[in-house]
């Protein structure tokens, strides 16, 4: 019985669209060669929903969405000035991204910051700090915090204008994670690393009070506490030291971006937004309006994330581990896209698509078998 698998694409903005054509390519590789079929349903999502549709989250979108198996969602967002065009509230991360994390729960964020041996040469650290690689998961939590809180501006009684925003967490919401984060580090090197700023935040206090908790059902794993200012130094002079790192909504926004800077770009970071009965997954950088239209962008973390899809929402490790093993291969092949271009010197432009007609040819080959 062959299975089918219902998607939502939500293409987003700028470059979204273009890095999203070489994502949905996979799908149609995957079912010529193995037993599934995808139903992929697009709606509306970010600014251009809202200058088509007057919100950056249309209804029509949340009915798709609602009965999807799963999302896909490229980059949103517009250029500062061209943003100034949306109302604030409609902007696509208050009026599209927080509310999609909202409506279903997608409370643990999972971002692999991965860059093989043969890929080290792209990371603008040192040879002798990448040591053959960097392998870490950066697991975020995604619908709490100072994100979520409640937010209030307004002039006081000095007429001098302030705002105020609440940074939230109670102790369900940080539980859920830390299960999360646990079961993550028992499947891999039995290490996790705790990033919080207790030093300072009441918050951190009771984030780490909850993981001390927590921790009683996971004794088999090691927990390094670690102040978040300091984790941002150590991930730049040491990052193999880390394996599973786990922490609240802005200190992962945040250091999961650094992680992008010590792989050599964003391009690189797929990321999963997983939920109680639904996920969604999406690069972890913005839509980059500069590059758009150009068939310059790197479509590795796109493609990535329907690789997080199949493992995580359908069960299909082997398959997911083919659309790595494709994407490796181009990179590893000696070819990039022009934002890690400047790595190496013997390094091969390709474009977007050129990108994307390279994976795919791999991914044949591989699911094709001997």
């Amino acid at each position: 019985m062959t299975n089918a698998y219902k998607i939502a694409i939500l293409e987003g903005d700028a470059i979204g669209p273009e890095i999203m054509a070489q994502a949905i390519r996979v799908f149609d590789v995957l079912a010529a060669h193995c037993d599934v079929a995808f139903e992929l349903i697009n709606a509306p999502f970010g600014a251009s929903a809202y200058f088509d549709h007057g919100k950056a989250f249309p209804d029509e979108t949340k009915t798709v969405c609602d009965r999807a198996d799963a999302i896909l969602k490229g980059p949103v967002g517009l250029s500062h000035e061209a943003s100034k065009k949306i109302p604030v509230d409609e902007q696509p991360e208050r009026g599209a991204i927080l509310p999609l994390r909202a409506r279903y729960n997608t409370f643990a964020n999972f971002r692999p910051i991965f860059l093989s041996k043969d890929m080290a040469h792209f990371s603008p650290l040192k040879p002798e700090v990448i040591k053959g690689g960097i392998d870490i998961l950066l697991i975020r939590e995604l619908v709490g915090g100072l994100y979520f809180g409640s937010k209030k501006r307004g002039i006081n009684g000095a007429g001098l204008r302030y705002v105020h925003e609440t940074l939230e967490y109670d102790e369900e919401q940080i539980r859920q994670v830390l299960v999360v984060a646990f079961e993550q580090a028992r499947l891999r090197k039995r290490r996790l690393h705790n990033i919080h700023k207790s030093n300072v935040l009441m918050s951190s206090v009771l984030w780490n009070e909850v993981l001390d908790e927590v921790h009683e059902d996971f004794q088999d794993v090691e927990v390094i506490h670690l102040l978040v200012d300091a984790a941002a130094t150590a991930l730049c002079l040491n990052p193999g030291q880390f394996d599973v790192m786990v922490m609240e909504n802005m200190f992962g926004d945040i250091l999961s971006d650094q992680g992008g800077g010590i792989l050599g770009s964003l391009g690189l970071m797929p990321s999963a937004c997983i939920g109680p009965e639904k996920a969604y997954y999406e690069p972890s950088h913005g839509s980059a309006p500069d590059i758009a239209g150009k068939n310059i962008a790197n479509p590795y973390s796109m493609i990535g994330s329907v690789a997080m899809m199949l493992e995580m929402s359908f069960g299909m490790r082997s398959e997911a581990d083919a659309v790595w093993n494709a994407m490796r291969n181009v990179f590893e092949s000696g070819y990039s896209t022009a934002d890690l271009i400047a790595a190496s010197d013997e390094t091969k432009l390709v474009s977007t698509v050129e990108f994307g007609d390279r994976v795919i040819s791999h991914l044949s080959e591989l699911l094709a078998g001997p």
